[in-house]
């Protein structure tokens, strides 16, 4: 079990691996809407929504590349907790600061969610018209005050009446906006991703916060969490009861607290990964001359990915011992790899131990609750998901922080650092104003073919890279 109580303090590099790793989340969750429904393989849909009808199936089981993009970025925002929580606390600030700040995120990412979630075009008209993209851009507009530091030199309290008055314009968008079907504002409008961030924003915060210095802690916090999810199917148990309890349901609910177990796994990786960069910080010539071997890079990259790979065709197509047998024998052969490296190839080596334990344990979940299913999540999805998400860790660490393949990977590190805009950017500004120049009649050539409905989701989501990388160019980040 790891404790890292001695950590050497020092100045810390951003990890680029991290932000490229979080960037890739949110591409691909753009990627994954904006191609073309209906037409495209299953396989590159949500499991349980699949073509041509997209209905909800809750009996489906399996796995696709779009339910991995969520889990991964929910376990990248767990591995940020050592380096926005840890390193604060070290420095001096107290933990009831730090837990208020937790609760201001969290609330924050929820105001997010309603807000978004009401002024996308299709829920201001039906049809959309010209009013709802045009306060969709203003919208998107408004967001830069309410959530960027303001780069003006004006004192503290100038700034936060700049942020207070964005909040109150937002506030009476919301109460004096007319919507389709005429439907008025309401606090249970909202974009469910990050509802569900801004829950573990102030959970996951809290949890890592009291169980920082120790793993021990943190895995019998999951096992009592598990145990209330089993236990809550127990009619008239006061575990049933907390269960279904919530004091403000239209922010929370018990049943999102489920993704602790990707955010938390999650923060473990990152205390390796913080144990890491200190490390090297501390010993640079040790480090180098430890150094694992391009070879090692080479090999620890493929296996990750090819597990990745592995899972992914093995759960669609329902071959669970299969993945199982597969997964192990890559899971030795990486073992064997890493067993006796230092330096970076120490680093892959504990990630790569951890996300094998959280891998196997779900693929022996798998068969539980009638397969691996995102929605609701079973037990199978999120510890494999957790797994995969220390593999595809390990990956971006070898491309970004061990080759420095910066050129190829700086598009993902940059909307890593700028997530929020990369998520609104489509439907808030792209589809607006294609609508508004009259661009989007002529979308209708991506129907044709399912490669033609791909090429739409790629172009799309080019787009909204292109927007994210110009505002992280200016040094124009949305913050919590």
């Amino acid at each position: 079990m790891n404790s890292f109580n001695n950590q050497p303090k020092s100045s810390m590099r951003r990890a680029s691996s991290l932000d490229a790793l979080r960037g890739y989340a949110i591409l691909t969750m753009v990627l994954s809407a904006t191609v073309v429904y209906g037409i495209l393989p299953a396989w590159m849909y949500h499991m349980q929504e699949p073509p041509p009808a997209h209905v909800f199936q809750p009996e489906l089981s399996g796995l696709t590349w779009v339910d991995l993009v969520f889990p991964f970025f929910l376990f990248a925002m767990g591995a940020a907790f050592p380096f926005s929580i840890r390193k604060r606390f070290e420095k001096g600030e107290s933990r009831w600061k730090l837990v208020y700040e937790a609760l201001k995120r969290g609330v924050q990412l929820t105001f997010f969610a309603i807000f978004i979630q009401h002024f996308y075009p299709y829920m201001l008209s039906n049809p959309q018209d010209e009013s709802a993209w045009l306060l969709a851009i203003a919208c998107f507009a408004i967001l830069f005050p309410m959530f960027m530091r303001i780069p003006l030199p004006l004192p503290g309290w100038a700034h936060t009446i700049i942020k207070l008055a964005a909040y109150g314009i937002a506030v009476g968008m919301m109460a004096f906006t007319d919507y389709a079907a005429e439907e008025h504002f309401s606090l249970f409008t909202s974009n469910i991703i990050i509802l569900l961030l801004a829950n573990m924003a102030i959970f996951g915060s809290i949890i890592y916060l009291f169980t920082m210095r120790s793993w021990l802690a943190r895995i019998a916090v999951l096992a009592a969490l598990a145990g209330i999810v089993l236990s809550a199917q127990t009619e008239g148990s006061w575990v049933q009861a907390l269960y279904t309890y919530s004091p403000l349901p239209w922010m929370y609910r018990f049943e999102y607290l489920r993704y602790l177990f990707i955010v938390l796994p999650g923060s473990m990786a990152g205390d390796l990964l913080l144990k890491w960069m200190n490390h090297s910080a501390e010993n640079t010539d040790m480090h180098k001359a430890a150094e694992a071997s391009r070879r090692v890079a080479y090999g620890v990259l493929a296996i990750s990915v090819s597990i990745i790979f592995i899972c992914l065709i093995g759960l669609y197509n329902r071959w669970s011992f299969l993945t199982f047998a597969l997964s192990a024998l890559l899971l030795i052969i990486g073992w064997w790899l890493l067993r006796e490296r230092q330096g970076s190839g120490a680093l892959w080596r504990e990630l790569f131990l951890l996300g094998a334990a959280l891998l196997l344990v779900g693929l022996c979940f798998e068969p539980f609750q009638g397969g691996i299913k995102k929605d609701g999540p079973t037990f199978g999805y999120l510890f494999v998901t957790a797994g995969l998400g220390c593999m595809a860790l390990i990956a971006f660490h070898v491309i970004c922080d061990y080759l420095h393949c910066r050129r190829g990977s700086s598009f993902l590190v940059m909307s890593g650092q700028n997530p929020m805009i990369a998520y609104v950017a489509c439907d808030l500004l792209i589809y607006p104003l294609f609508n508004l120049l009259g661009i989007t009649k002529w979308f209708g050539v991506f129907h044709i073919s399912p490669w033609m409905g791909f090429l739409q989701g790629i172009l799309l989501t080019a787009f909204a890279l292109l927007v994210t990388m110009f505002f992280t160019k200016i040094k124009c980040f949305w913050r919590t």
